[in-house]
């Protein structure tokens, strides 16, 4: 089948699924995208940019069987402005975050109209697709207050509607990207920390630190390398912590290339999370396919992540968990070196998941 895979905020986590869906794919994946950034006006605004790049591939290759649609797209709009082109392929609305739900930065209220636009656009959809079962609850757990908020008319019924036509579909990953040469690490090395989320508010960067800032305090040694994507200025927890933990400092800064960024990773023992938001954990996978210890909070899509019988293991309960289980690591960070968990990760590799995608979209087209 002929896919046009329509992606406006085409970076990060976005950009690599993207991608890595067109390389593996059995069907021919036509990519119609726009530059990652001004997240409001992609939503707003992006429609009329993607339909000049329906028109074009049209002419070029001709129609699509089927769309595949991130969330970054106001389908009403771009059906409306690219009709009668579209007017044949079913559409697959793929959510790799929402705007109803995703924490509004500190002291922002939440402006509704974007997760107006996410709800018109699964109404507009054939089907819909969340990447964790935790995102889809959630959604859908506040959908019916985000109705409500409005005066009249407000179609409640279209909370099952869209419910019954919604889905999982985990985000594939693409991790023989990450397969580099490695040396393993000294037997009497420090253990080394990572961070490799984004530089940002919902990742909650300052309990992190202020974890580091304990296991200093303790008095042991351990190393810590800070990598992850910074779209903006950097928050001043991150400008302030490099300079307290500048001794426990062995790498700071997003690495743009993908071999620097899977070194990074393969030398590090344990990956933290202390995030506030995660809908589904692509840094972690990735952490933990390269070799890491994975140590993440008993909430938000992590337990999904982590296979039930290793949740005593790797999910912490509150901040002073944290501490006392990187404080045991530090301790005996060969106990944690020992531990090969890459199967976690590669449960969603491409390879495993993307028939599950090629099937949903065949269906489609076949309804």
């Amino acid at each position: 089948m002929r896919v046009y895979l329509i992606s406006p905020y085409h970076t990060g986590s976005h950009k690599v699924w993207a991608e890595g869906y067109a390389k593996y794919s059995r069907h021919e994946i036509t990519l119609l995208s726009m530059a990652g950034r001004f997240w409001k006006w992609r939503m707003q605004g992006g429609a009329l940019e993607l339909a000049q790049q329906v028109r074009r591939a049209w002419r070029e290759i001709g129609p699509p069987d089927v769309l595949l649609v991130t969330d970054m797209v106001n389908l009403p709009a771009l059906l409306a402005l690219a009709r009668p082109l579209l007017d044949r392929a079913p559409a697959l609305f793929y959510a790799h975050e929402n705007q109803l739900t995703y924490p509004p930065p500190p002291g922002e209220k939440r402006d509704l109209t974007y997760g107006m636009i996410n709800t018109l656009s699964m109404a507009a959809a054939d089907a819909i697709a969340f990447n964790s079962h935790y995102h889809l609850e959630e959604f859908f757990d506040e959908l019916p207050r985000l109705l409500k908020h409005f005066p009249d008319y407000n179609h409640l019924e279209l909370v099952d509607a869209l419910r019954e036509r919604s889905r999982v579909l985990p985000v594939g990953l693409d991790l023989s990207r990450l397969d580099v040469e490695r040396t393993p690490r000294p037997a009497h090395a420090p253990l080394r920390i990572l961070w490799n989320q984004r530089w940002e508010y919902d990742k909650n960067p300052s309990e992190f630190f202020a974890a580091l800032d304990a296991l200093h305090a303790a008095g042991l040694p351990f190393e810590v390398a800070v990598a992850g994507e910074n779209f903006s200025q950097k928050p001043v927890e991150f400008l302030r912590a490099r300079a307290r933990l500048a001794e426990h400092i062995v790498h700071w800064g997003y690495a743009e290339d993908v071999r620097d960024y899977a070194r990074i990773l393969w030398e590090a023992d344990v990956v933290v999370s202390t995030a506030h938001h995660e809908f589904f954990g692509v840094s972690v996978l990735e952490a933990i396919y390269c070799g890491c210890y994975p140590l993440l909070p008993r909430r938000l899509s992590y337990p999904e992540l982590i296979p039930p019988a290793r949740h005593a293991a790797h999910l912490y309960d509150d901040f002073d968990d944290l501490v006392a289980r990187l404080i045991d690591a530090a301790r005996h960070p060969q106990r944690i070196r020992q531990a090969d968990l890459s199967h976690i990760a590669r449960a969603y590799d491409w390879a495993r998941l993307v028939s599950q995608y090629d099937v949903v979209l065949e269906r489609l087209v076949e309804a």
